[in-house]
């Protein structure tokens, strides 16, 4: 954008006029009517102001007012959604095979195709269509978890970074499979080789993608490999991942292999996981005991009620978990979740509330504005990168999907055609689909449509 008397140490690239709606810590949905919303040259909100206030603005930060971009009468913006736990790995048969329980999942569906990621080219497709298909969705940060292959681990890494999609990507770590053994590591190659990986993420100095420590769950995992996989994340001061407490099944097991440690909670902790950088799958069946242990930690959970469901294997009570003060975010988990998309992610987190409230009259069911905040703020709060992202607040990085609830040929009826911003909201939230997705921002810069070279 041409600048004119810049009074300003800041480059403006863009001005974006209209209404903009996000979540605080205080208010679950922020409506800001008629904002003028700065983004400079680096992708950051140089600043909020009055749609009125143009004038002033202009001359301030030195930006033409004929070159705002108008938002129209049924448009929006809103914080890009963040998927807090997706496995890109599994892309390929999403929608197909939820006919068993997770572990009989896993050894049937899930590793036999994982262990397919040695061939770099399999990756490379599959991993192209799961970054432009989420990106495609308006998910703006994703938690991926890979496979065991390094190679193929960093592939997704570049890939995710050439579309412009904040990422966090880990190397899967097990080296406890027996139902699949040509699919698993040995202590001492999970070590070397999340190393290398994590050393040549760091190289590439991606600005929006991370490594992520990632040991695929305690049954997976001996103690000795989830011992340096915590002093890994620990030296190098890293996220980590995992799953934990998804079926009774599982943390009954979990008990029989780890019988001197506390909880499956304890597990972890007692092996330098859990930590402020953490972020543990589905914990559907943790006891209150192990939510304190969370909270004082500052780890937190990944809400995936798709996956919880499609798999049978519980319904987590997301307010106990607010209740306790951990933090949550919601995340597709595909494919045991059959959607890339965290509009059904959404979707499903209301169901699973109201399904509880069928049960427990007296339940308090989460609201759409809630779960509107779990989607956005609270998924970059679940991934401790809040700082950049999740709300609208100078000097975080802008990503936004600039929402249409009128496309032609999309999924909404605005019959009244009176509908304030947070009606619009709602109807997005319950009706929409990519389609009403009309650009989708990250960092400033404009990801979706994509351009004609990808």
């Amino acid at each position: 954008m041409k600048t004119v008397s810049n009074k300003t140490a800041v480059d403006i690239a863009h001005v974006y006029r209209g209404t903009f709606m996000h979540s605080t810590d205080h208010t679950a949905v922020e409506i800001l009517e008629d904002r003028l919303l700065g983004v400079d040259t680096e992708g950051k909100i140089a600043f909020i102001g009055s749609g009125q206030e143009v004038d002033s603005l202009s001359q301030k930060w030195g930006f033409e007012a004929l070159a705002v971009t108008q938002l129209g009468q049924y448009e929006f913006f809103m914080p890009g959604m963040v998927d807090t736990h997706i496995h890109a790995s599994q892309y390929s048969y999403a929608g197909t095979a939820l006919d068993l329980p997770l572990l009989q999942w896993l050894n049937t569906y899930t590793f036999p195709v994982e262990a397919c990621y040695k061939d770099l080219e399999f990756a490379r497709n599959v991993y192209t269509h799961v970054v432009k298909r989420t990106l495609r969705n308006g998910t703006t940060t994703a938690c991926y978890f890979a496979t065991i292959h390094t190679d193929a681990s960093l592939l997704l890494g570049q890939i995710a970074n050439d579309f412009g999609q904040r990422a966090l990507v880990g190397k899967v770590c097990m080296d406890t499979n027996n139902f699949v053994p040509h699919y698993r590591e040995t202590p001492d190659e999970s070590h070397d080789e999340t190393n290398r990986f994590i050393s040549e993420m760091l190289k590439k100095k991606y600005p929006l993608v991370m490594p992520v420590v990632t040991p695929r769950f305690a049954l997976s995992c001996s103690a000795a490999l989830l011992g340096h996989l915590g002093e890994i994340a620990k030296n190098n001061h890293l996220h980590i991942q995992s799953h934990i407490s998804e079926t009774k099944e599982e943390v009954k097991l979990v008990k029989e292999l780890f019988p001197d440690y506390d909880s499956y909670t304890d597990v972890y902790h007692k092996h330098n996981l859990l930590t402020d950088k953490t972020v543990m799958a589905h914990g559907c069946h943790l006891t209150d005991e192990e939510l304190k242990l969370f909270r004082e930690k500052g780890a937190s959970v990944a809400h995936c009620p798709n996956s919880n469901i499609s798999l049978c294997s519980g319904m987590l009570d997301a307010r106990r978990v607010l209740n306790h003060k951990v933090k949550l975010g919601l995340g597709t988990d595909v494919a045991g979740g059959y959607s890339p998309s965290m509009l059904d992610a959404v979707r499903r987190t209301l169901d699973t509330s109201k399904a509880l409230t069928i049960q427990d009259p007296q339940y308090q069911t989460l609201t759409f504005e809630e779960v509107f905040r779990l989607a956005t703020l609270g998924g970059s709060q679940a991934l401790s990168l809040d700082e950049h992202t999740g709300s609208f607040q100078a000097g975080k990085d802008f990503d936004a999907l600039r929402v249409n609830t009128a496309i032609a040929g999309g999924p909404i009826d605005l019959i009244n055609h009176g509908e304030g911003p947070k009606v619009l909201l709602e109807k997005f939230l319950n009706l929409g689909d990519d389609r009403n997705i009309a650009e989708v921002y990250v960092a400033g810069k404009r990801v979706v449509p994509f351009v004609e070279t990808t």
